[in-house]
């Protein structure tokens, strides 16, 4: 079928639910959880306002409710899991806003609270490569030797003026420093981008994974814009509409930048997932497994798969 190790049946990418079982032999699912953390783009350390896109619950549609206790959270979005799957592990996720910028006596209460609970195999950690201080770093790096634990970092794009129209208020060295320290001390990296972003191009954004080549992270995380009621980007889009991408052209350029990705980084999501309330724009994106099986179909009639043209740098 293809020459890609990291898989069975026909997916053509190296899939988060395959990486899960090889490594814990069992189902793994993540436990979405809000911490009531705040973001320095928020508060004013760095900006005000946020990401442009970014909704009120700040990239945390489906974690738990901020006016709940952790422990809460973590078992009632558990039994509502465990209802698809009975027999699993549980990650822990961190997921909205940014979930290293608290104290560090905050963070590791509620860190160490989930990791306590039974079949907890480990922590996804959500964050900003800016909100990351030394003394966090330590606290980390010691946490993963006891542990599966993933630091997930915002890129979006490489791209100086996208990241300035969206207002991420962070510099691409600030990224690729925040991989280095946290590569340097092992524990795993996952990078989020961006597809669709005002004005980019297909080219603009196969750069994008290009860039990351040349980092040894663990995974990535691919979303498709989406413009959310009651955001930045929803006045922004009505103000000056700009192009989004059409499920065609989105699914078009998620594989050809899988074709260019290191075949051994796991792909830990490969479409937008928001809320139908909440959406304006694109429809397409309600319908998540339409476009993964759309995406499959794609990699099927090109031959292709990931990593096919991916040249390691030496």
């Amino acid at each position: 079928m293809n020459q890609l190790k990291h898989t069975d049946g026909f997916k053509r990418y190296y899939t988060l639910d395959y990486f899960y079982k090889h490594k814990f032999h069992s189902k793994v699912f993540k436990v979405s959880l809000n911490g009531g953390f705040s973001c320095p783009n928020l508060d004013g350390t760095v900006g005000t306002g946020g990401c442009i896109y970014c909704s009120k619950l700040g990239s945390g549609e489906f974690a738990g409710n901020k006016k709940d206790d952790i422990l809460k959270q973590f078992n009632e979005i558990k039994e509502k899991m465990h209802q698809k799957w009975k027999e699993a592990k549980y990650i822990g996720y961190f997921q909205a806003r940014t979930n290293t910028y608290a104290p560090l006596a905050e963070l590791k209460e509620k860190y160490e609270l989930i990791l306590k609970q039974p079949n907890v195999v480990g922590l996804s950690i959500a964050t900003r490569p800016d909100s990351i201080t030394e003394e966090c770093l330590n606290y980390l790096e010691e946490l993963a030797t006891r542990t599966y634990l993933t630091v997930e970092l915002g890129l979006q794009t490489i791209h100086e003026s996208t990241s300035k129209l969206i207002n991420r208020c962070h510099t691409l060295e600030c990224f690729s420093n925040m991989v280095q320290e946290l590569r340097k001390r092992n524990i795993n990296v996952v990078v989020h981008i961006i597809n669709g972003l005002p004005y980019e191009t297909k080219e603009m954004m196969v750069e994008t994974v290009q860039y990351l080549n040349q980092f040894d992270i663990q995974g990535i995380k691919i979303h498709m814009l989406s413009v959310l009621k009651n955001t930045p980007l929803e006045t922004y889009y009505q103000i000056k509409p700009f192009h989004i991408l059409t499920k065609d052209e989105y699914i078009d350029i998620v594989c050809t930048q899988l074709e260019y990705l290191n075949p051994n980084i796991v792909v830990n999501r490969i479409t937008g997932d928001p809320k139908k309330e909440e959406l304006i724009t694109p429809n397409w994106l309600v319908k998540k497994f339409v476009v993964i099986n759309d995406i499959d179909k794609e990699f099927i009639k090109r031959d292709t798969y990931q990593g096919i043209y991916y040249q390691e740098k030496k």
